[in-house]
């Protein structure tokens, strides 16, 4: 999940560790407006599974390190947070320790925005880019 704000401050990493996704009402869902590929997957747990609003089915990656989600829109946005729902208990050496979060006008001018270190979590991880926890 990715949401539209005017927001510019740095944030910190919240995770509620449940099921249960909290977002502000106030925000705009922004992922479904963009094109999302994956750097490499196993077969079976492709792209698709990022987005299907099932916590049963997931992207597993396949291949060199490190394991890229590309996110592009066709207009710029202004995003104040990123959510995703990860479980250390589940997938194990799967799941992400660390996360970049990286903005541009394409793919070879990216400029990391938002580094965030993630240690066996489970639920759901809000990465605040605007400086505010918008729960």
């Amino acid at each position: 999940m990715a949401t539209e704000s005017d927001g510019e401050e740095e944030g910190k990493l919240i995770g509620n560790g449940n099921q249960s996704l909290t977002v502000a009402e106030e925000l705009r869902e922004m992922a479904k407006n963009a094109a999302w590929s994956v750097s490499s997957c196993k077969t079976g747990n492709g792209v698709q599974f990022l987005r299907d609003d099932n916590l049963d089915t997931f992207w597993q990656s396949d291949g060199a390190q490190p394991h890229l989600v590309n996110i592009q829109f066709q207009k710029k946005v202004k995003l104040q947070l990123v959510v995703l729902y990860v479980d250390f208990k589940l997938d194990e050496s799967y799941t992400p320790s660390k996360i970049s979060v990286r903005a541009g006008d394409g793919f070879h001018n990216l400029k990391e925005i938002k580094c965030v270190e993630l240690v066996k979590p489970v639920g759901w991880i809000y990465i605040s880019l605007s400086g505010t926890d918008p729960r």
